[in-house]
């Protein structure tokens, strides 16, 4: 794999046309994550979507990485599947990680990538990363973008100077 400036633009493209794909399966993972954790949770809608992708991609140091996970999910397939099970695991959690940030953050989205690839099913032609792809960028999105009501205040555990 050779990941040049260009590489780094068609992955951006590519993750940018999937809205119709990830913005739905966010939704669901924030309203399956709202209902077990008993909050509202705001949904969030595809302009919100491709400005968090254009600010991701953006940041050409994270861009990179993110752009080499994204084409190593793509192109991952494994002969009958489960053998495979584990570095398309990895691989995903970790971009669901990069996507959303710093800490917390980055290991609230591990988890919530393990929640979404569990209800996140690709064709049987489809790689063995290709639902791994879909779920990390779903958890990934709806950890970094707001809608969480935590998030919306400021922390209680902030100590400035006084």
């Amino acid at each position: 794999m050779n990941v040049t400036p260009e590489t780094v633009r068609r992955e951006r493209d590519w993750v940018r046309a999937r809205a119709d794909v990830i913005v739905p399966l966010l939704n669901e993972t924030r309203a399956h994550l709202g209902d077990a954790f008993e909050v509202s949770v705001e949904p969030v809608d595809e302009a919100a979507y491709l400005a968090a992708v254009d600010e991701l991609f953006a940041d050409g140091d994270r861009a990179v990485n993110v752009a080499a996970l994204i084409g190593l999910l793509r192109d991952l397939d494994v002969t009958d599947d489960y053998p495979g099970f584990v570095v398309d695991e990895l691989l995903g959690r970790e971009l669901a990680a990069m996507i959303a940030g710093n800490q917390p953050l980055r290991l609230l989205a591990e988890a919530t990538f393990h929640y979404a690839d569990v209800t996140t099913h690709g064709t049987p032609d489809d790689p063995a990363g290709a639902d791994d792809l879909d779920a990390a960028l779903a958890a990934g999105f709806q950890t970094r973008l707001p809608g969480w009501p935590w998030r919306e205040t400021d922390s209680p555990f902030a100590v400035g100077d006084s």
